[in-house]
C-alpha cells in the first residue's frame, strides 16, 4: 500500500472489481469443506518456524485459520505480534517484526519462514531482505510489492492511515511516510532483490479487488501461482493452502537434502 501512492488514484484502480470482495465468506465455507484444511493431500511440516504477517487493517487475528492450520500439518507457526497493521511499516517492523523472528530463530534453532498477506507480504519482504541470514523463505499472498495500484476506496483508507500516522507520531516518522517517496530502511529493504538463499513465492488471483494483480508477481514462471479468489480471501483460500504447503515443503526437502 505504502509502495505507490500517487498511481493508486489512476485508472487501473478504478477498473478493480471490489464488489467481488463480498464472496470472501464462501471461500472461508469452501476452505472448511477442502480436504487441504484437514491436512490431507498435502506435504506435512519438519517442525519449522513459520511468521504469519497480516494486511492492511488487519491483525493477528485475521490469520487465526492459517495459524491453526500450518500447526495441525507440523509447523510451528508464530502470530507477528504487530498488533493492528495500520502504522508505519518502518516502526512495525522494528519494535514488532525483528522480536517476533528472533523469538521463533531462537525455539526452533533454524531459519524462519515468513508469510505476509497484502500489505503483510511487503513487511515480509521488507524484513528478509534486512535479515537474510535468519529466513528460509518468503511467501506473499496479493503482496503488491512491485508498486501499489489499489482501488480508490481503498486508497481512501490508506490517506486517512497516514494522516493518523503522521498526527500520532510526529517526528519519529519522516513527512513522506506511507508513501513511495518515504526514504525510510523499510522501502530501501523493499527495493532490495532477495538474495537465492531465500526460497520467493508470490501467490496472486487476477479477481483481486482491491489491489492489481500485476504488481503482485517476481515475473519468474517457478516463482509466481496464481489462485482464484477474492484478495481478502488469500488468507483462507483452500488453492493458496496447498500451495502454501507444497512450498514450505520444498523447503524442508531441500534442507533435508543438505
Amino acid at each position: 500500500m505504502a509502495a505507490n501512492g500517487d498511481s493508486a488514484a489512476g485508472a487501473p484502480g478504478r477498473a478493480l472489481p471490489l464488489w467481488q470482495e463480498a464472496l470472501v465468506g464462501i471461500e472461508v465455507v469452501l476452505l472448511h469443506a477442502s480436504p487441504t484444511y484437514y491436512g490431507l493431500g498435502v506435504p506435512h511440516g519438519d517442525g519449522s518456524g513459520v511468521v504469519i504477517i497480516p494486511g492492511f487493517l488487519t491483525s493477528d487475528i485475521y490469520t487465526v485459520e492459517l495459524f491453526a492450520w500450518l500447526q495441525r500439518i507440523g509447523y510451528q507457526p508464530y502470530f507477528s505480534g504487530i498488533g493492528l497493521n495500520a502504522d508505519c511499516p518502518n516502526l512495525l517492523i522494528r519494535y514488532g517484526l525483528l522480536e517476533t523472528l528472533d523469538h521463533a530463530r531462537r525455539e526452533t534453532r533454524r531459519k524462519v519462514h515468513l508469510i505476509g498477506h497484502s500489505l503483510g507480504g511487503l513487511l515480509a519482504r521488507a524484513l528478509a531482505a534486512s535479515r537474510p541470514r535468519d529466513v528460509a523463505s518468503v511467501i506473499t499472498l496479493g503482496a503488491p510489492f512491485r508498486g501499489a495500484v489499489v482501488h480508490p476506496g481503498v486508497q481512501r483508507l490508506v490517506d486517512g492511515v497516514r494522516q493518523k500516522i503522521l498526527k500520532s507520531r510526529g517526528e519519529a516518522v519522516l513527512p513522506a511516510c506511507y508513501t513511495g517517496e518515504c526514504t525510510c530502511s523499510f522501502l530501501g529493504s523493499l527495493r532490495r532483490d532477495l538474495p537465492q538463499t531465500i526460497r520467493e513465492t508470490a501467490i496472486y488471483s487476477r479477481t483481486d479487488g482491491v489491489v492489481d494483480w500485476h504488481f503482485c508477481c517476481t515475473g519468474e514462471e517457478e516463482k509466481d501461482f496464481e489462485v482464484t479468489g477474492t484478495h481478502l480471501g488469500l488468507a483462507f483460500n483452500p488453492e493458496v493452502y496447498r500451495i502454501v504447503a507444497e512450498r514450505l515443503g520444498q523447503n524442508g526437502e531441500r534442507r533435508r537434502r543438505r
